[in-house]
């Protein structure tokens, strides 16, 4: 109970003896110079002889493991009458007391930096809180009320935003552990701006909350313009906004130096973090994550895998779903801002051929088809291990995958009059606004209710089931895009730096044939010397595939000789055709337009 104030205190437990809560929090940040929360909770109307309460193991919108017990210490319990409780530990995750009142009072220290929509940070610029990374819960209440309050830090000025509910001063509420959990909560001297917009007769109140010290309000302003036109673009794919709870959404935008990069969606609110201020580019380069984590209101939050309902906190949650969940997002990110013109259309057909490279020339689809990339989300997603992968050769990130995916569909929709728009809409009528949760299986028999059987059994046997490749030629001809092999260029297959071999190299390429390996260093290819003015890419430069030449590399200090055969890098170039008839004009606009 060190440093907290002794009036507030009193005030919080006070209240715990009368609330109709069976957990209640108390937060004050006295140590945030050195990212220290002091954390009292109260847990009430426990009826087991022996309580445990815990921290997450994992957060909604990831799939990995995280171990948020790690930064949580000082860890003491009391009963509700002030005697001290014993406190065991069984496993790294929980801690055990008995002998209790019915009440137990837990008290500890929570260790928090890194900002980003997936752990908590706390300094003097704010208190960035991902609930799971930062709050003990007591398994046997999940399913009972919550009450939080914040001591914020009056002297800089804090405010709390947050989708809880307003309960008074710096008092919030959830319903339970699972809404508690998935609320996310920036405490800062943030900017706001607000706008109101109706759907379905009902209107609802849209708040942009921005921790950004660089940002001036004229930027905001036009950081906000933008953000309007793709709230209302994402509603006019779904027809309607969903019904929020308490009538609002809120984005908590922090865009400070001391935060990582990231985005994660939630029910009624997002986080969006990334060190760049509006001032310094951020307008442009932070608008992408806007539109991507604002579409999962729909498309993973209400359209919800089964597999991720209700979301466990105490294990990974695997979900083969995730190449529509979060690929189709995807597709929609960047399509939105063309669709606004926040980006131009040439910049959109740019900014696919990149993805398209990356999906289709990897060999991770010998391996795993969508369902089974979507399955490696556990290991991938923000997870940490020290062992070498090879992921280079088996995953394609189901962002990436699923994204081409929905680009194939769309385009071949196109083709029968029909439009991915109108899918996801169904989806929403069918599973998101009737809260029933879907299978890959509702996904298959939904597409072969909207497009025909024949048709939704190809593009599942031959793309989700199967790892097949489009024909993407064809597609792109029908909205006047033009695919191009370019293939006039070598590689080795291998990302270096400095001549050093960072990566595993790709299956069948020259790298991998000759069995070169990641840690290698390259010193010579046929007759020239690689230096700081002599790079790998430029030797390259000068030969065409199928030329035999001497690669000379070092590996573990020893220096090695090898022939290899060069073999082309082939890559694909995408670009809007400028000479094209009435047909593809119509068919480009009706993909490309804004969505009335």
């Amino acid at each position: 109970m060190k440093n907290i104030q002794p009036v507030l205190l009193l005030l919080f437990f006070f209240q715990t003896g009368f609330a109709q809560v069976s957990t209640v929090y108390f937060v004050s940040f006295e140590n945030a110079s050195h990212h220290e929360a002091a954390i009292h909770a109260t847990f009430k109307n426990l009826k087991t002889k022996e309580v445990e309460f815990r921290m997450s193991r994992s957060s909604p919108g990831r799939y990995a493991l995280h171990e948020f017990a790690k930064n949580v210490y000082a860890v003491g319990a009391t009963d509700g009458r002030g005697n001290l409780l014993k406190v065991e530990r069984k496993d790294p995750y929980s801690w055990r007391v008995n002998n209790h009142d019915g009440t137990i009072k837990v008290s500890y220290t929570l260790f928090a930096n890194r900002g980003d929509g997936t752990y908590a940070q706390i300094d003097e610029t704010h208190a960035h809180l991902n609930m799971p990374a930062a709050f003990m819960y007591v398994p046997e209440l999940i399913e009972q009320e919550i009450e939080v309050t914040f001591d914020v830090r009056e002297d800089m000025n804090w405010k709390v935003a947050t989708q809880l509910k307003h309960l008074r001063g710096n008092t919030y509420y959830a319903k339970d552990l699972q809404y508690f959990m998935d609320s996310p909560t920036e405490i800062s001297n943030y900017k706001k701006r607000s706008f109101i917009a109706e759907s379905d007769g009902v209107s609802q109140t849209f708040n942009f909350v921005l921790h950004d010290d660089k940002a001036s309000e004229t930027e905001f302003d036009v950081y906000f313009e933008k953000i309007k036109k793709i709230v209302l673009q994402e509603q006019a794919v779904y027809g309607e906004f969903p019904k929020y709870d308490y009538g609002e959404y809120t984005f908590l935008a922090c865009y400070m130096p001391n935060v990582s990069g990231d985005g994660m969606e939630h029910r009624n609110s997002t986080i969006l973090t990334d060190n760049l201020s509006l001032t310094n580019g951020g307008i442009e380069d932070n608008i992408g994550t806007v539109a991507h984590e604002f579409f999962h209101g729909w498309n993973v939050e209400r359209i919800r895998p089964k597999a991720l309902e209700p979301f466990d906190f105490t294990q990974a949650n695997m979900s083969g779903e995730l190449w529509f969940a979060e690929g189709f997002t995807s597709y929609y990110d960047d399509l939105t801002l063309c669709r606004t013109g926040i980006i131009k259309p040439e910049a959109y057909i740019d900014g696919l051929a990149g993805t398209f490279n990356y999906v289709w020339a990897s060999p991770g689809r010998l391996f795993f088809n969508p369902i089974e990339m979507s399955y490696q989300a556990p290991f991938v997603d923000a997870a940490r291990s020290v062992d070498e992968t090879n992921r280079e050769n088996t995953f394609i990130s189901y962002y990436a995958y699923g994204s081409m995916l929905g680009l194939a569909l769309d385009l071949s929709l196109r083709e029968r009059n029909l439009n991915l728009d109108d899918y996801m809409k169904l989806m929403w009528n069918n599973f998101g606004k009737t809260n029933t949760y879907y299978t890959v299986g509702d996904l298959h028999q939904t597409l072969n209710q909207f497009a025909g059987k024949e048709f939704g059994n190809h593009f599942f046997n031959n793309y989700i089931y199967k790892s097949g490749m489009p024909g993407f030629e064809k597609l792109f001809e029908n909205v006047g895009v033009e695919l191009a092999a370019m293939d006039n260029w070598v590689s080795l297959g291998v990302l270096t730096r400095n001549h050093l071999i960072m990566s595993n190299p790709m299956i069948n390429t020259t790298a991998y044939i000759a069995e070169l390996r990641k840690g290698d260093r390259i010193i010579k290819i046929a007759d020239v010397v690689l230096n700081d003015s002599i790079t790998l890419d430029k030797v390259l430069e000068n030969f065409k595939s199928g030329t035999e030449v001497k690669i000379v590399f070092e590996r573990y200090g020893e220096t090695k000789e090898k022939t290899i055969i060069l073999k082309p890098d082939i890559k694909y170039n995408l670009a809007l055709k400028k000479e094209i008839d009435a047909r593809q004009k119509e068919n480009k606009a009706d993909w490309l337009k804004l969505k009335e």
